[in-house]
């Protein structure tokens, strides 16, 4: 029975997996839609952080740039996700589409899906970010709803990170293991 339910419970996350990629594949190839889709996904998750958190929307007016990031994470022991979102500079408001991805070891089963945002203290920290891309190698701590994030939220060497999923804000942003780079597709169609 346990083999049954462990190979019906693989088949439905490789399938969620499929539909997942099938689905970015399919926007990928109209970049005007996919820009965006991108777009109206930052301004809600932007909108609604700001409008939940006064820590964040007084590092928001320091900031001179953001980024928000759409991910998707699945686990079954082994992790793994992706995802697209958009740098801006909020000066310019030029906008520099960009993926990552995710992959990791430990305890866990299922997925989830939820949005990063990175608020940048100065153009060195969002300049860097654009051009070079990120990587995460340990977990970044992030708001923890209103009263936790007045206590201590900043920018930790030029960057406040963000996590929001569908139960609102989350102490941790897991960003372990997180790669960010450019979108030469989306940037160039532009």
């Amino acid at each position: 029975m346990r083999r049954w339910m462990s190979a019906a419970l693989i088949l439905v996350m490789i399938a969620t997996v499929s539909v997942a990629l099938a689905e970015e594949t399919e926007k990928e190839s109209k970049p005007d839609e996919k820009r965006a889709e991108i777009d109206a996904r930052a301004k809600e998750s932007l909108g609604e952080l700001l409008g939940k958190n006064e820590k964040a929307k007084g590092l928001y007016d320091k900031a001179y740039g953001y980024a928000v990031f759409g991910n998707w994470k699945f686990a079954f022991g082994i992790s793994g996700g992706g995802g697209s979102g958009v740098a801006v500079n909020k000066g310019t408001d030029k906008r520099t589409y960009m993926k990552m991805g995710t992959v990791g070891v430990g305890l866990g089963l299922g997925g989830k899906k939820y949005q990063v945002i990175f608020l940048f203290q100065d153009e060195k920290r969002f300049t860097g970010f654009v051009n070079k891309g990120w990587q995460a190698d340990t977990s970044a701590t992030a708001a923890a709803g209103t009263a936790a994030a007045e206590a201590g939220t900043g920018f930790v060497n030029g960057i406040a990170i963000y996590q929001i999923t569908d139960s609102g804000l989350m102490a941790q942003a897991d960003i372990a293991g997180t790669k960010y780079w450019k979108d030469d597709k989306l940037n160039e169609a532009e």
